[in-house]
């Protein structure tokens, strides 16, 4: 319980007053202020019903819809706030009478929301009671779920592009020829079978059937480099483990689209996931590693690709962080164990703001000693990316946000080229 604003400035008021007017009518004042106080007290003591709707499930980066209901008491006044801890953020965050805010996690994993405060003010405005209602709420925070189905949605519908602008869709993807059909406004042009549209005086389209039954595997690091933090395009920092999972959330639905097994194996000294190929694979690959975290260790690469190297034949993306020439080595050097029989992609984020500071050109002898700086570890990139490629991998490098659609398209052109 606290007294309000309006009751320190009665008191004022009635201190003031001492100066002017009876003792006897100062007391008086003092007692019916005290009692108006203890009125607001008992009013405001009574805990109001304070119901919260909140997500269970968020995806990181993508605002959700956080409604607060809380009816105000007879005559008084209530101020409801939602706490946040850290990784999450309510905007705004307090309101009157009740709150609809966003909630934006911008860290994956399990969060306790904190119970709502709920104040009350009682009919005279003298006095508040602070209550704590609604109890906490445990939300999961998964990667960005939203580009992964947007992506998967595109492919199935025919609509994916390429970051060449070339369309990728039921042709070339390894398909085979099922029936000719009436053309649909969403059909690619090449798709129309212009035989068939001569013959029959309407726009006619070859319908093929998707290869199916192929195996995806995910290998994921999660050792102390997959902590380095990057700046995406939007300014948000992530890290390199944020960004791998979003591009491995995206393979696993659009996997399911197509068909295909997809199983994962997050690893750093050790295997902390496994999850073998399945057909509708990707929800069960998403929900076991949403709340993975990266570990202060070096990752053994070598025990991981023996853990997907027993497997029939498959498409092993990698997804890691290609630092510098060093810290490559145990990835060249285990890369061969998979390419005996696997196809292999070695997936990486770049970072724009070390490419930004390479190329800015600004002047002075700190920006310059800067650009020299992140042009060497840029170089070392290169040469560690060069390696993992003379080893038999592909690899392939773009920022956070443009990495998914980026390897769902190597997905895509290996099912059209049967390299799976």
């Amino acid at each position: 319980m606290s007294p309000t604003p309006r009751a320190a400035v009665v008191l004022g008021v009635i201190a003031v007053a001492a100066l002017l007017v009876p003792l006897g009518l100062v007391v008086l004042a003092a007692v019916a202020l005290l009692a108006a106080v203890g009125v607001d007290v008992v009013a405001a003591r009574r805990a109001p019903e304070v119901r919260r709707d909140v997500p269970e499930v968020l995806s990181r980066g993508v605002p959700g819809e956080l409604r607060v209901r809380a009816p105000a008491p007879p005559g008084g006044a209530l101020r409801v706030r939602q706490p946040a801890p850290p990784g999450l953020a309510v905007e705004p965050p307090e309101g009157d009478g009740g709150l609809e805010a966003a909630v934006v996690a911008g860290v994956r994993g399990r969060h306790v929301l904190p119970a709502v405060a709920a104040r009350v003010t009682g009919p005279l405005g003298l006095a508040r009671w602070d209550h704590a209602r609604g109890g906490t709420a445990e939300v999961r925070v998964f990667p960005d779920l939203r580009t992964a189905r947007r992506l998967a949605l595109a492919v199935a519908r025919g609509r994916f592009r390429d970051t060449g602008a070339t369309a990728r869709g039921p042709l070339g993807l390894g398909t085979e020829f099922e029936l000719v059909r009436d053309y649909e406004p969403d059909d690619d042009i090449r798709q129309v079978n212009w035989r068939a549209t001569a013959r029959l005086g309407r726009p006619m389209s070859n319908q093929y059937r998707l290869e199916q039954d192929r195996d995806l595997i995910l290998l994921i690091d999660a050792g102390r480099l997959s902590a380095a933090p990057l700046r995406e395009e939007d300014e948000r920092v992530v890290t390199v483990l944020d960004a791998v999972l979003d591009t491995a959330a995206a393979l696993a639905f659009v996997a399911d689209e197509l068909g295909d097994r997809c199983g994962a194996v997050a690893f750093d000294d050790g295997v902390r996931v496994a999850l073998p190929p399945r057909r509708a694979g990707g929800a069960a690959v998403v929900r076991a590693l949403f709340d993975l975290q990266s570990r202060p260790v070096d990752s053994d690469y070598e025990l991981a690709f023996r853990r997907a190297e027993g497997s029939k034949r498959a498409l092993v993306v990698v997804l890691c962080d290609l630092l510098e020439e060093a810290a490559a080595r145990p990835l060249v050097a285990a890369v061969p164990v998979l390419t005996r029989r696997h196809a292999v992609i070695v997936a990486c984020p770049s970072d724009p703001a070390l490419e930004a500071i390479a190329a800015s050109g600004a002047p002075g002898a700190l920006a310059t000693a800067r650009a020299v700086v992140a042009g060497d570890v840029l170089a070392a990139r290169t040469r560690a990316a060069r390696n993992v490629r003379a080893a038999g991998a592909r690899v392939l490098e773009a920022p956070p946000g443009k990495l998914p659609a980026t390897v769902v398209a190597a997905y895509l052109r290996a099912k059209a080229r049967a390299v799976l």
